[in-house]
């Protein structure tokens, strides 16, 4: 794309993964802005209501039950703004609206990728997960299998999964931090670790959902106003806001040197598709890893053994897509008002020529500007501090998937043979949160000045390729045994993450090897790795006679029966 002439055919680059702009990409080198003390203020009375709301929760957190799943006792309605809480991340927030912003019409592919997951999670698995499992997606995929070798996957599975996306977060926290509120970024990242640590630990599932139900009504009612002073300003007329985008980047190309011709051209590129993917493998596969890994992030399916029962699961994924939906239609807008309104004004003509000229970090700082442009300082502190609960809330949620795949799976469930009294298994849990806090904290710190986009898309692909097909294939197929779940499930993990390493984004721009000598041509391996990961699923289960497996096939009437009706499971079943 040329709008913007060659110094931002880098950003567009970055631009093609919002998941790289949430997850800060180059963003070491961007530089610390005067402290906004309207910002600290408002962070701090958000950080004093969840630490009351910790406090409150931790006199409720009595047992494993309620460390893990609040003890079931949260709605289908709160647990859907829980979840919308959980995945209207950073990368959302800031990361569409500044991909829109630089590319317009092809940002909104990111929203559709993202939204379209729902469906699946909807249709095929929130009953399922619900009337199955009991703490985590561990439970629903080894319902019928051999304990340990498929919770000991589960758990590979899931902390690869969350290692990458809490690295990816605490760089993105401490990155906007040192933009927005002038705090040095290792502060930021020692902050948002701390805090993160208190909810979890002393709180469980019960403070974390209410800390995600705060922060997604809060992002909620921000972007709510936004969006209405941005369109207020054109009669509420998205075609004039689009009209006038376009009018404002041709103005931008024209002023770079371009002739009228290419101006127009350039203009008017940013309503059509095109300036991300280039070819259509590459789309497929980067949709793949949006849609289906949706489905096995375990953060996500962790908060359908919230709620009491299987209708109430359905009603969370109802409400989620709600809210979901409604944010990524105004984020559009946002992304828009960005180009029309930050651009142009020329109060912000330094801020704005940082943001489309900076790189990385600044590119963060769009849906900000856009606040500070239609609501003045005090919006744009509040914004700020929404976006630096964002982060907080989804570190919230990977911290404690992680906390339950080491105490849950591999403690009580494999090391003590399902026997594990609720004190100790809860202790563990505690101690493994202490323990991945102080290695997130650590590893943001190490990774400061390092592209880590590729590891929230890695995050996807990894959830995609080996979450997935384990535990789609063990709820609907009869055939389905323990070997070929727990081999498929680690080729699936395996392929994903080393096809990643040798691809363009990691082996040329992050690890710094000559163009082209990339081993896998594509940025996103899912189209790949996931097919590897359901093939040996299914060649591993076809070709294994053992005694095992006669009980695994065995198991699935009894377990057909309990993921379609609930008898068996525990709370109402919702029929």
């Amino acid at each position: 794309m040329k709008t913007f002439a060659s110094p931002v055919l880098a950003l567009a680059a970055l631009a093609a993964s919002p998941l790289a702009l949430a997850a800060g990409g180059d963003v070491g080198q961007a530089a610390k802005q005067q402290t906004n003390w309207i910002a600290i203020i408002m962070f701090a009375v958000f950080v004093a209501a969840t630490l009351y709301i910790t406090k409150w929760a931790a006199g409720r957190t009595k047992s494993a039950a309620d460390f893990y799943t609040a003890g079931g006792g949260i709605t289908g309605f709160q647990n859907g703004l829980a979840i919308a809480g959980d995945y209207m991340s950073a990368a959302s927030f800031l990361g569409i609206s500044a991909a829109v912003m630089v590319n317009g019409y092809d940002g909104l592919i990111y929203s559709i990728g993202f939204l379209v997951g729902w469906p699946i999670i909807t249709f095929l698995m929130a009953d399922r997960l619900r009337n199955l499992g009991k703490f985590t997606f561990a439970d629903v995929a080894g319902y019928r299998f051999r304990n340990g070798p498929i919770r000991a996957f589960a758990a590979s599975g899931t902390l690869v999964v969350v290692a990458f996306y809490l690295i990816a977060q605490m760089v993105g926290a401490g990155q906007l931090i040192k933009l927005l509120f002038g705090l040095e970024y290792w502060m930021a990242v020692v902050l948002v670790g701390v805090l993160m640590m208190i909810y979890v630990v002393f709180g469980g599932m019960t403070a974390t959902t209410w800390v995600q139900i705060i922060k997604a009504v809060l992002l909620l009612s921000g972007v709510t106003f936004m969006a209405f002073m941005v369109l207020s300003k054109y009669g509420f007329s998205p075609e004039a806001l689009f009209a006038d985008g376009v009018r404002v980047r041709t103005e931008i190309a024209a002023n770079s040197g371009k002739t009228p011709e290419e101006a127009a051209k350039a203009g008017l590129s940013i309503m059509g598709p095109g300036g991300f993917i280039k070819d259509p493998i590459s789309a497929i596969s980067f949709g793949m890893a949006l849609m289906f890994g949706t489905a096995g992030l375990p953060h996500i399916l962790m908060r359908f053994f919230t709620v009491p029962n299987a209708k109430e699961a359905r009603k969370s994924v109802g409400w989620a897509s709600v809210w979901i939906g409604y944010f990524y239609i105004l984020i559009f807008i946002i992304g828009f008002g960005a180009i029309t309104l930050v651009l142009t004004n020329p109060e912000m003509a330094d801020t704005a020529k940082g943001v489309i000229l900076g790189g990385a970090g600044t590119a963060n700082m769009a849906a900000v500007l856009v606040a500070k442009s239609v609501g003045g300082d005090v919006f744009y502190g509040f914004i700020s501090a929404v976006a630096f609960a964002t982060i907080l809330a989804v570190v919230a949620g990977l911290t404690l998937s992680g906390a339950s795949a080491v105490s849950h799976d591999l403690y009580a469930t494999v090391l003590k043979d399902g026997k594990a009294d609720s004190a100790s298994e809860l202790k563990v849990s505690r101690i493994t949160t202490l323990t991945l806090g102080v290695v997130a904290v650590i590893l943001g710190i190490a990774f400061e000045r390092q592209n880590v986009a590729f590891m929230v898309s890695l995050a996807f692909a990894i959830a995609a390729s080996a979450n997935f097909p384990a535990l789609i294939m063990s709820i609907l197929w009869k055939n389905c045994t323990t070997r070929g779940a727990v081999i498929g499930g680690f080729l699936g993990l395996i392929s994903s993450v080393g096809l990643t390493i040798v691809s363009p984004s990691v082996w040329e721009a992050t690890l710094g090897n000559p163009a082209g000598s990339a081993l896998f041509p594509y940025s996103s391996p899912a189209l790949f790795s996931m097919t590897i990961g359901f093939i040996g699923v299914w060649f591993f289960s076809i070709t294994d006679n053992s005694e095992r497996a006669k009980v695994d096939r065995a198991g699935f009437p009894a377990q057909q029966i309990r993921s379609e009706t609930g008898l068996g499971a525990s709370g109402a079943s919702g029929h």
